[in-house]
């Protein structure tokens, strides 16, 4: 009996199961061409802004799967941790497992050009990645705020919504990339550059819009197919939510980022575009989930809600917290090395395949993160990352 019903629901998750077969090919050629959008914009806008850019669209899946499980909320509130999980799973795997995987792509790709018995490298961030670094630690602070109220309000997602559009218009200050450095790109973000007068904007525009349409009609699909075959297999919801479901719809992401990882010069370019998708996670995704579950709830109860935070929630949100902040601190100096990124992975594995650690891991970053205080006040570490920021900052006002 039990065979019957397993074959039964291989049958009904066939169909979504076999679309894998046309949208994971779609996915990567959505990623490739927002990608190199991306490269070519950035030589007519500042980097960090063709990075928002690219964050936005690379994030549209996790934008679809967030509004629909803070929906569902507002119908039955019992299910809000849902939303939560999802939001903080897809910070979490980010800086956990993303920047890990750039630094150690950008190690292993860079092998040969280092000598026998040279130390490991470090990812060396440039001036202008300032602005994306400090750009975190504004909705982190107000963050602490929502949390000690227990729940975030439409008001709150007013401020986080306003905190991003700052820092989109401090990344319009900084100059775009030389063109001198334009043969570093791949030939389609050449192509694109070279095109004559409109015709270079309508050619990155176009790889954006591309992009972007084939991601927007292949992530549903994508999404449900790897669901299904998730569920088929037994994982229990919770963990679907805050960690499946996160990997299906950051999958572009990761794409671009390995590809840029493994050609060692765009290394910095690759955790910049996860730094960037994080800000966005921290402001405009976290936003929408006041304002899509207080208007279901407004729907489907006749009243406006605000979103609460139930006591496991609040424990997500600090770890989250607590993970991200340390990340800030590790860029503080402007560079990322194997010992972070080591570090990083491990606790992110720690909390992933054992959930009941998460307080020991939230201490974890805590005792690290005094360590790192320490070392700048000594002088171990340079804290840079603010003195650059300000530069940009001062620079705008000049």
């Amino acid at each position: 009996m039990r065979l019957l019903k397993l074959l039964a629901a291989a049958l009904q998750a066939g169909g979504s199961a076999l679309s894998a077969l046309w949208t994971f090919p779609s996915i990567l050629l959505s990623a490739f061409l927002v990608a190199w959008g991306a490269e070519a914009a950035q030589f007519l806008i500042s980097q960090g802004l063709a990075l928002a850019i690219l964050a936005w669209l690379q994030t549209l899946p996790e934008f679809a799967v967030e509004a629909v499980i803070a929906w569902e909320a507002g119908k039955d509130p019992e299910r809000a941790h849902l939303a939560i999980a999802n939001l903080t799973g897809a910070i979490r795997l980010l800086l956990g497992l993303g920047w890990p995987m750039i630094y150690f792509v950008f190690a292993f790709s860079g092998r040969g050009q280092r000598a026998a018995g040279d130390r490991l490298p470090v990812i060396q961030l440039e001036r202008e990645h300032a602005v994306e670094v400090v750009g975190l630690v504004p909705p982190l602070l107000y963050f602490v705020i929502i949390l000690l109220r227990q729940r975030i309000t439409w008001v709150d997602a007013l401020v986080l919504i306003g905190l991003y559009v700052v820092y989109l218009v401090i990344l319009t200050r900084n100059p775009p990339k030389a063109a001198e450095s334009l043969d570093d790109a791949p030939a389609v973000s050449r192509w694109a550059y070279r095109q004559r007068g409109w015709r270079r904007q309508a050619a990155i525009g176009g790889l954006f819009a591309v992009g972007g349409l084939l991601l927007y009609v292949t992530a549903h699909p994508f999404l449900t197919s790897m669901i299904a075959l998730a569920g088929l297999i037994g994982i229990n919801q919770f963990f679907l939510v805050q960690w499946v479901a996160p990997f299906l719809s950051e999958f572009p992401e990761f794409v671009s980022t390995f590809t840029w990882a493994r050609r060692v010069t765009q290394a910095p370019m690759a955790l910049m575009n996860i730094v960037s998708s994080n800000i966005n996670q921290w402001t405009i995704l976290a936003a929408m989930i006041p304002l899509v579950y207080g208007y279901s709830h407004l729907r489907n109860h006749g009243a406006w809600a605000d979103f609460p935070f139930d006591p496991g929630q609040r424990i997500e949100i600090v770890l989250t917290l607590l993970q991200t902040a340390l990340g800030v601190m590790l860029l503080a100096n402007m560079e990322f090395d194997w010992l972070d990124a080591t570090a990083l992975f491990a606790l992110w594995v720690v909390q992933f395949s054992v959930p009941h650690l998460r307080e020991e891991v939230a201490l974890a970053y805590g005792v690290w993160m005094v360590i790192l205080v320490i070392q700048f006040v000594v002088g171990r570490k340079r804290l840079l990352a603010p003195k650059y920021f300000w530069e940009t900052v001062n620079a705008a006002k000049r």
